[in-house]
Order: C-alpha cells, then structure tokens, then sequence
C-alpha cells in the first residue's frame, strides 16, 4: 500500500483507488474502527446495564453503582495508584469515563469525528495502562498501548471514509471549516 499526503491539509490517506490491495487495505481499517468502536460501546453498555460479562447486574450504574470505584479502588497498582484511588467514584469521574466511553464508540462505529475519538480514546486508554504499571504480562506494554496505537492510524488514514459516514461527515460546513473534527 503506498499512502499518500495531501498538500491542502497534510493528511496521510489511505489510497483511494480501486486496486484490491487498495480496497483491501481500507476495507481492513473500516473494520478495525468498526471493532474498536464496539469495545468501547460495549463498555459502556456493560457498566450502564451490568449485563454480567465484566459488571453484574447489582453493580450497574442504572442500579446505583460506580463505573469507576470497583477498578480504582481495587485495581489500581503503581506509581499513580493514589491518584487513581483519590478519583475512584466520584460522581464526576464517573460521568466524564461514561460519557467518554459512549461517545468514543459511537464515533467509531458511526465512523463520524474519528480523529476527535482517537485523540480521546487513546488519551483514556493511555490512563488505563497507567491504572496498573507494570502491566501484568510484560514490562510495559498491554494492549492499551496497542490499542492507542491503532487509534492513532485509523484517524491518520480518515478511516471513518469506509464502512461508515466520515465522507457525508467531512462535507458538513463545520468539519469542513475545522477538520480536526473530522
């Protein structure tokens, strides 16, 4: 795959033409935004409804309980576990990590304002990762970085133009005055 750089914006761009390969390649990062998207959606799902997979049900937030406390609270390992502990169910740090989670995956999914949710995805992810260092497996990377990284490359190659609505996004008169919206 050759990417290449507008002059207008500076943007890498995954290739717009019709080679399979091409095709392929923007196929392949559609649907990584379409999977990132989904991890971060069902988050919030989960921890709103506590549907049992990572949250139960008495613990939900609809059922009075704190997206935040359990993990911060108990979770929490390393050099910033004070920080993490001194946030662990406040109301506030709820709401911002619920909202962030919905909006981070619906921006994903819908593939509208992915540079917006890649910065703020990666920025949540990267807290994370810093929730419990060293990471359990290896000295310092998880798949929070990983996932940050991705991140990073689907909002560089506009891959929110596949598999989802970045185009008629990108035309609207504010992302077209401020693209970093897009």
């Amino acid at each position: 795959m050759t990417a290449t750089t507008e002059r207008t914006t500076g943007r890498i761009t995954a290739p717009a033409g019709g080679a399979p390969r091409e095709r392929a390649t923007r196929y392949l990062f559609g649907g990584l935004r379409l999977a990132l998207g989904w991890v971060f959606l069902w988050a919030f799902l989960d921890k709103l409804f506590g549907w049992g997979l990572a949250t139960e049900e008495k613990n939900a937030w609809v059922n009075g309980g704190s997206p935040t406390k359990g993990f911060l609270a108990f979770g929490t390992a390393g050099p910033f576990e004070g920080f993490y502990h001194g946030i662990a169910g406040a109301a506030w740090a709820d709401w911002l990590f619920m909202i962030g989670l919905a909006a981070i995956g619906a921006a994903l999914l819908l593939g509208m304002g992915v540079r917006v949710a890649a910065v703020a995805g990666g920025l949540l992810l990267v807290m994370m990762w810093t929730a419990v260092l060293p990471p359990e497996n290896n000295p310092f990377m998880d798949d929070h970085l990983i996932y940050a990284g991705v991140l990073a490359v689907l909002a560089l190659v506009d891959a929110g133009d596949t598999l989802g609505l970045g185009r008629a996004w990108a035309r609207l008169p504010l992302v077209r005055r401020l693209p970093w919206l897009r």
